[in-house]
């Protein structure tokens, strides 16, 4: 059986619910038939969550990791490709912290790619009827932070290891106005249940050779 951890953050910028962790939530509760999937929360700190990650890693022991975190606005579930070894918050994280152009790992290569198949998920969860796309930027606040620290830690240490990083829209309880997208959280898991089989059923190195780029 393949041993998957997936992660959420805790609710940031004065909100009261995250919907990485909902969804996180969700899947260890119900996992995908062969998988044991353990849920861990991380706080929304630069550092703290990074150090948070490798405990969870180390007390789950994982083949697979599936990172989440929250990106407002976008339309459905966002398969990151790349990390990139930056820390520069337009926002607070929940410890007042405010980096400007610092690094997550200093002295550490420029980005790391995800070792998750990222196009086979994608097509995964928009089969399962959720929307999904490829993402060549994970921003550069917390949500990066934790993708490049985990990329990093595989890289370093965890060789055995795939993992990635997955941004989900905001869940309707957060969009008062009506006005910007959102997904129910029991929906992104569902979707997520098809991408964690995906990941866990496609051999390293593979993946669908169809286009996930963008011209800006």
């Amino acid at each position: 059986m393949t041993r998957v951890l997936i992660t959420g953050f805790a609710p940031f910028d004065g909100a009261r619910t995250n919907p990485s962790w909902q969804a996180a939530s969700l899947v260890a509760a119900e996992p995908p038939a062969g998988l044991s999937v353990t849920a861990a929360e991380l706080p929304c700190v630069f550092g703290e969550s990074i150090t948070a990650l490798r405990e969870a890693v180390r007390a789950a022991h994982p083949d697979l990791v599936l990172c989440l975190g929250q990106a407002g606005g976008r339309p459905g579930v966002s398969v990151e490709r790349v990390a990139i070894n930056v820390d520069d918050a337009r926002i607070r994280d929940n410890a007042g912290n405010q980096p400007v152009d610092e690094p997550v790992v200093p002295g550490g290569p420029a980005a790391h790619f995800s070792s998750l198949p990222v196009k086979a998920c994608v097509a995964a969860v928009r089969a399962a009827g959720v929307p999904a796309a490829v993402s060549n930027s994970a921003g550069t606040f917390v949500c990066n932070h934790v993708a490049y620290g985990l990329g990093h830690l595989i890289a370093t240490e965890l060789p055995h290891v795939r993992g990635g990083f997955v941004h989900v829209p905001w869940s309707p309880e957060q969009v008062t106005d009506g006005t910007a997208p959102a997904l129910e959280p029991a929906t992104v898991a569902h979707g997520l249940r098809a991408l964690l089989l995906t990941a866990a059923t496609t051999p390293a190195g593979q993946d669908l050779k169809v286009t996930g780029g963008t011209t800006h």
